[in-house]
């Protein structure tokens, strides 16, 4: 069955950066949309950045100004710069991509900020 695979996550002290990247085990449907969630322990999933095909991009307050999605084609890969890392930002993140037959996810990767 294919899945999304993220990498990137890891330990990195405030102020930090890293960068995410999430692409398929095989062949999918072209996605009508990308998405980026997240996931802090005791809380619910929450959407962090969208990415539609069209171009348009959204996030959520939080990370606004600090975060930048986008798509490499040719790799078929969706990417999450995340700068200016703060210690409310660790969670484990999760891809989406949303197509016509429905949406895939991946199982997450782990980024945690601390000093």
């Amino acid at each position: 069955q294919v899945q999304l695979v993220e990498s990137g996550g890891g330990l990195v002290q405030p102020g930090g950066s890293l960068r995410l990247s999430c692409a398929p085990s095989g062949t999918i449907f072209s996605p009508s949309a990308m998405h980026w969630y997240r996931q802090a322990p005791g809380n619910q999933r929450e959407l962090v950045a969208t990415l539609t095909t069209s171009g348009s991009t959204n996030y959520a307050d939080s990370v606004k100004g600090r975060f930048t999605i986008s798509r490499d084609n040719a790799k078929n890969t969706v990417y999450l710069q995340m700068n200016n890392l703060k210690p409310e930002d660790t969670a484990v993140y999760y891809c989406n991509w949303a197509t016509r037959i429905g949406g895939y996810w991946g199982q997450g990767t782990q980024v945690t900020v601390s000093s």
